[in-house]
C-alpha cells in the first residue's frame, strides 16, 4: 500500500451517530441541571447555558464531519504505518514497522452494525488506532503489518 488511504464513507454516518448520542446524554445532563437549579433555587440562567452548550457541542460535531473525513488518511509502507489527521490541528504519526508488537481488530456496536472495524497498532510506547475501515481491509492490513514486523525480524537478526 503506497497511496494514503481515506477511511470509507461509511464512517460519516457512524460519526452522526455520535454527535446524537452526544446530544442525548448531554440532553439528560441538562435535564438533571434544571432539575436541580429547580428543586434548590439556583440561578436560572445556568439551564441556558447548559443547554447552548450541548446545542453548539451537536451542531460542531456535525459540522466537522466533511472536514475530519477529508483530513483523516493512512498508509503502510515497507518501513512504517503513517497516520494524519486534521487540517488546522494537523498530526502525523509514523509508526516504525520494527517497533509494532501487535496488532488487534476491534468493532463495537455501531462499528458491527455499518460493518467496520478498527485496526489497533499497538507498540511498546502506545497504542494507535485506525478506526473504521471496511472489515476485509482490516484483515489485509493486518496480515500485511504482521508479515512486515515478521520480515524486519528477520532482517534484524
Amino acid at each position: 500500500m503506497k497511496k494514503s488511504q481515506h477511511l470509507p464513507e461509511r464512517i460519516k454516518k457512524v460519526w452522526k451517530i455520535n454527535a446524537l448520542l452526544s446530544l442525548v446524554v448531554g440532553s439528560v445532563m441538562c435535564a438533571v441541571i434544571y432539575w436541580v437549579v429547580d428543586h434548590f433555587d439556583g440561578p436560572g440562567w445556568i439551564n441556558y447555558i447548559a443547554w447552548t452548550l450541548v446545542l453548539l457541542d451537536f451542531a460542531v460535531e456535525l459540522l466537522i464531519i466533511p472536514y475530519r473525513y477529508r483530513f483523516w488518511l493512512y498508509q503502510i509502507t515497507t518501513t512504517d504505518v503513517e497516520i494524519e489527521s486534521g487540517f488546522f490541528l494537523h498530526k502525523q504519526t509514523a509508526i516504525p514497522i520494527s517497533r509494532i508488537q501487535n496488532v488487534t481488530l476491534q468493532a463495537g456496536p455501531l462499528f458491527q452494525l455499518f460493518h467496520l472495524q478498527s485496526v489497533k497498532i499497538e507498540t511498546a510506547a502506545a497504542a494507535h488506532e485506525i478506526a473504521g475501515v471496511l472489515p476485509e481491509s482490516a484483515v489485509q492490513l493486518k496480515q500485511r503489518l504482521m508479515e512486515l514486523t515478521q520480515e524486519e525480524d528477520v532482517n534484524a537478526s
